[in-house]
């Protein structure tokens, strides 16, 4: 799946009250961010319902919450990145969708996957139904 701007890199936000990591592949994730919390712990974290595909979701039956974002995330591992499979756990909020753990690395790359869809309401549609087609159960 190609998305309608590809992978459009993004820029990290302004400093958190903890520290946001800079890092070059950090800024592919927009509207995610990668927050050090403490020495070699990592949170990437986004307020929800502030993305241009939260309609779309909406429009297909989903809440645009935390839990539906780690919903999604799930999925996304299990189709096109199973290496991440474990590497990092999730604390999903109604508002806020978090994954934490020390793999820096593997946080990353999960903001990425996710920025790709977060971004771009047509990739968003084609994973939400690829899902739904496979039987994939959002907890939203």
């Amino acid at each position: 799946m190609t998305g309608e701007d590809g992978r459009q890199l993004g820029e990290v936000p302004a400093a958190h009250h903890d520290r946001v990591v800079a890092r070059g592949s950090v800024a592919r994730m927009k509207p995610l961010r990668l927050i050090e919390t403490s020495p070699a712990a990592f949170r990437l974290e986004r307020a929800t319902g502030t993305t241009k595909v939260d309609d779309r979701v909406r429009e297909l039956g989903h809440e645009p919450n935390g839990e539906f974002w780690t919903g999604l995330a799930q999925f996304l591992i299990s189709t096109d990145a199973p290496t991440l499979e474990g590497r990092f756990d999730y604390d999903p909020e109604a508002g806020t969708f978090i994954a934490f753990g020390r793999d820096r690395a593997a946080l990353e790359n999960l903001g990425a996957l996710l920025a790709a869809v977060a971004n771009d309401t047509e990739r968003a549609k084609a994973v939400i139904l690829a899902a739904e087609a496979q039987g994939f159960q959002f907890d939203d």
